[in-house]
């Protein structure tokens, strides 16, 4: 299975925040949906760290460009 992509991946947290929120789960559901919740906010804490990586090498390049000049 693909990792889904960083607002699938958000918009889906959400809704496990919501149903844990909600409360009525049994133990056994609400650990796995505790579970799920901790594999997706890894998802986006790695996309975000992706994103930050390539604005930084974009920034980079900027600045040794202008350096050039």
């Amino acid at each position: 299975m693909s990792e889904p992509g960083y607002e699938q991946a958000r918009d889906e947290l959400v809704e496990v925040v919501r149903r844990l929120e909600a409360g009525g789960l049994s133990l056994e559901d609400s650990l796995a949906l505790w579970e799920r919740g901790e594999a997706l906010a890894k998802t986006c804490e790695r996309q975000l760290a992706g994103a930050r990586e390539r604005i930084d090498q974009a920034l980079s390049v900027t600045e040794e460009d202008v350096a050039e000049v």
